[in-house]
């Protein structure tokens, strides 16, 4: 009988990724409940590394002729796994990619999405790109972020002083500050005394019926709770994000104007002041979790990049 999965059973088996050359049956489990096994990849690595105290999972695939690498970046809740659709672009691109599972996600250790302060997301990233490094792969390497990771990524590119190995930023549903962001920081700070995480709502934050389905109810990596120190280590963020300086680089910015998770007309208002002439796709029906959005709307939006990405 082939393997089951068991997130314990992945971690325990995770090695250095330097060294991850050879996959485990548990592992095999892994990308098959995912259907990363799909990819059509020359090479698969699924493995670890240390940054900030935690032991970060980490996965890399190659296709059959790489001539640049993505850096993939998930959202708040997710887990790199739920990428499937990006990974297989960035493949059909001859892109290498670079996906990990952020502090508190997936297979990652930490307390269940939460985080102390968001500078321990740079310390990761900048982590992982000393990993990309290592295994030797091929620059330019792009940056991929949805939602809380193109939160990562945008303040990396502001405050983190990006070399010319960094190429190209994806930036879906970007979080500056979320939706009805004043009643939230006042919930906190009443809350913050009395109550350490609250019961996660799930919301149907896309129009792909199967992965809303998949992601409610069969997705034994999704986190249950928020917790308030996530909150306020947000609030400590989006103030340094907007008194953050400008940058000379123009992210590719997808969004879609159904979106009730971020405030997304701030946050694109936000951006067009960070960063120097944006590109952006606005998507009138679309909801947040782009990644995961239905065929029509990743129709749209890889077309989008690839034309963006081929120029």
């Amino acid at each position: 009988m082939p393997e089951r999965f068991t997130p314990d059973s992945v971690v325990a088996g995770l090695r250095p990724i330097a060294a991850a050359a050879m996959s485990l049956p548990h592992e095999q489990a892994y990308r098959s409940f995912y259907r990363l096994d799909k990819l059509a990849a020359r090479q698969v690595r699924l493995g670890f590394f240390d940054a900030a105290g935690y032991r970060i999972a980490a996965q890399v695939w190659w296709p059959q002729a790489p001539k640049a690498t993505l850096v993939l970046l998930h959202g708040y809740y997710d887990h790199l796994a739920l990428y499937r659709h990006v990974i297989e672009w960035a493949l059909s691109m001859d892109f290498a990619v670079f996906a990990f599972d952020l502090p508190g996600h997936g297979l990652s250790s930490g307390a269940r999405a939460s985080i102390g302060d968001f500078a321990e997301y740079q310390i990761v990233l900048k982590a992982a790109l000393a990993q990309v490094g290592q295994l030797d792969l091929p620059q330019p390497w792009h940056l991929f972020g949805q939602s809380t990771g193109g939160a990562i990524v945008v303040d990396y590119l502001l405050t983190g002083n990006p070399g010319p190995e960094i190429g190209q930023s994806i930036l879906f549903s970007p979080l500056v500050r979320p939706r009805a962001w004043g009643w939230s920081k006042l919930s906190y700070h009443l809350l913050k005394p009395f109550v350490r995480k609250i019961s996660r709502r799930f919301t149907e934050n896309s129009h792909d019926t199967e992965f809303i389905d998949f992601l409610h109810h069969h997705d034994s990596l999704q986190p249950q709770c928020l917790p308030t120190a996530w909150v306020g280590s947000l609030a400590r963020w989006v103030l340094h994000i907007e008194m953050a300086p400008p940058s000379p680089r123009s992210p590719l910015i997808i969004q879609g104007e159904s979106d009730m998770t971020v405030d997304w007309r701030h946050n694109l208002q936000v951006l067009k002041e960070k960063f120097k002439a944006p590109k952006i796709l606005l998507l009138p029906e679309a909801r947040h979790h782009m990644a995961n959005e239905s065929q029509l709307y990743r129709d749209q939006y890889f077309a989008f990049l690839t034309e963006q990405m081929r120029k």
